[in-house]
């Protein structure tokens, strides 16, 4: 434990900001050096005079930051911000908690990968914040987009007749949707017997600035937001920030507990629910037909909206048929290319209750400044032409061969995953915890996500998992290496943190 306490900074601006940015000071700094414990947030509201609420926000802050880490009951830990990137002299941590050892040695030093994870790394420094430069040649497990399959070809073919036959539309700001936009994105959408309905096809800059323009459109600063209490959190981060507020519903292996979701619209009248139900992030699990004709009776009851985040249930074949064909005249069927085409172009689709198509095409230019011609044209142009399609069926399989690595290396692990799935959430064996496991891999130049970045809000739930995604590596051999660190990891008889707060 440390005994650092800090001076909240004069100023204008939030009370819980100004700390956060001077926590960031004394990281940048090294007053606290990395895998320093920071104060509980009870005792710190006590030293500084201020509410506990304050204190938690400032540690969400950063810990949004990329700052700080740990999991809810346990501790907040300074992070290291460039796995593999260490100062020359790297300075010993000031742990002052029990470490213990299963081989018995009496715990006298911590293994090569704790040490490296709590060496101080080289920073970028940006007002008053630092910001994190992974190591070049770190294996990226901390992103699901779609691996490389020889897509450049196809896209440079297509953009030279783009910028040959559309030279004005490039050179000025998109104002009218061409009909063709439209049908691709009516194509890409389209599954399990159900296609979009004429007009109701907007196209955007990829899956979240859509998400986010129908946040924004269809409720108000103020408003509550319905997530599962595992999801993407980047957009309940992203709602929160733009002012409503995410309320987290109880979930189990098929999606959102009917029984849960109803009373959060019976006690908290959210304006909106948000879920994955083809393949969801990061649990892989699919919900079924019966599911989602329950999760549409909630919503008509209480009058709630519906997202249908289908970016990576493009991947996934199956006779269930979308929320949006259940309930066309609330529910926003999202899509885009960058898990089984491209995540470079930004391709989006979002096939909206026709009440909302332009409302949805007006908060989407208004957020983004509006869509880029040359982007759009392309992502069209490429599921038009079929290449898309073929991409994707490469992509497929590349994911299958991947995953077969997965099981190779890690298949003696309790894990959720699927052979279409471009990623896997992993059950870490004792004594591992989500985010120690985390700083290990870092130290090994793996970079991967624990369960903190999938929680929609504050939970006292534990997990034990980290998401595993394995299509953005290069090459297979790339693919290969990064599991065999984790494997090796999850075998070695480590020193492991025993418990924080």
């Amino acid at each position: 434990m440390t005994n650092w306490h800090p001076q909240i900074p004069d100023g204008q601006g939030p009370l819980y900001i100004r700390l956060a940015d001077r926590i960031g000071e004394d990281i940048a700094t090294g007053t606290l050096a990395a895998g320093s414990k920071l104060p509980p947030q009870r005792d710190l509201a006590y030293d500084l005079g201020v509410t506990v609420g304050t204190i938690g926000r400032a540690y969400a802050v950063i810990r949004q930051r990329g700052l700080v880490s740990g999991e809810v009951g346990r501790g907040t830990f300074v992070l290291g911000s460039a796995p593999g990137s260490h100062l020359e002299e790297d300075p010993k941590p000031d742990l002052d908690r029990e470490m213990r050892n299963p081989n018995g040695n009496g715990g006298a030093s911590a293994p090569s990968w704790l040490q490296g994870a709590m060496s101080v790394p080289k920073d970028t420094a940006f007002a008053g914040t630092r910001i994190s430069v992974p190591a070049p040649e770190a294996i990226r497990f901390d992103s699901t987009s779609a691996p490389e399959i020889g897509q450049a070809e196809a896209i440079c073919r297509l953009t030279a007749e783009i910028t040959r036959d559309a030279a004005y539309d490039i050179a000025s700001y998109t104002r009218t949707v061409p009909d063709s936009w439209r049908e691709a994105g009516r194509i890409w959408l389209s599954r399990s017997g159900w296609a979009p309905p004429e007009g109701s096809i907007v196209p955007t800059t990829g899956a979240q600035a859509a998400i986010m323009a129908i946040i924004a459109a269809t409720t108000a600063p103020g408003d509550q937001v319905a997530f599962e209490e595992l999801t993407y959190s980047s957009i309940a981060r992203g709602a929160a920030l733009s002012g409503r507020r995410p309320v987290p519903v109880a979930r189990d292996e098929e999606g959102p507990l009917p029984e849960d979701l109803a009373r959060v619209c019976a006690q908290k009248h959210p304006k909106l629910l948000f879920v994955m139900p083809t393949m969801h992030n990061p649990t892989v699990h699919l919900m079924s037909a019966r599911r989602r004709e329950e999760i549409v009776a909630i919503a008509r009851q209480y009058n709630l909206w519906i997202i249908e985040d289908e970016v990576y249930g493009s991947l996934r074949d199956t006779d269930i048929a979308p929320i949006a064909a259940l309930a066309p005249e609330r529910t926003f069927h999202v899509g885009s290319l960058s898990k089984s085409v491209t995540a470079g172009v930004r391709g989006g689709w979002v096939s909206s209750p026709l009440s909302h198509a332009q409302r949805i095409y007006t908060a989407h230019k208004m957020l983004t400044g509006g869509i880029s011609f040359l982007l759009a044209e392309l992502s069209a142009r490429l599921v038009l032409s079929g290449a898309a399609s073929e991409f994707r069926t490469k992509i497929l399989a590349e994911v299958t061969a991947r995953q077969t690595l997965v099981r190779e290396h890690l298949g003696t692990y309790e894990m959720e995953t699927a052979p279409e799935a471009p990623f896997l959430w992993l059950k870490l064996p004792d004594p591992w915890l989500s985010g120690t496991f985390k700083a290990a891999a870092a130290a090994e130049n793996v970079l991967i996500d624990d369960e903190d970045e999938f929680k929609a809000g504050r939970s006292g739930k534990v997990h034990h998992r980290v998401r595993i995604g394995v299509t953005n590596p290069m090459t297979r051999e790339e693919t290969a290496n990064g599991l065999k660190v984790l494997q090796d990891l999850l075998e070695d008889n480590c020193v492991c943190y025993d418990s924080f707060e």
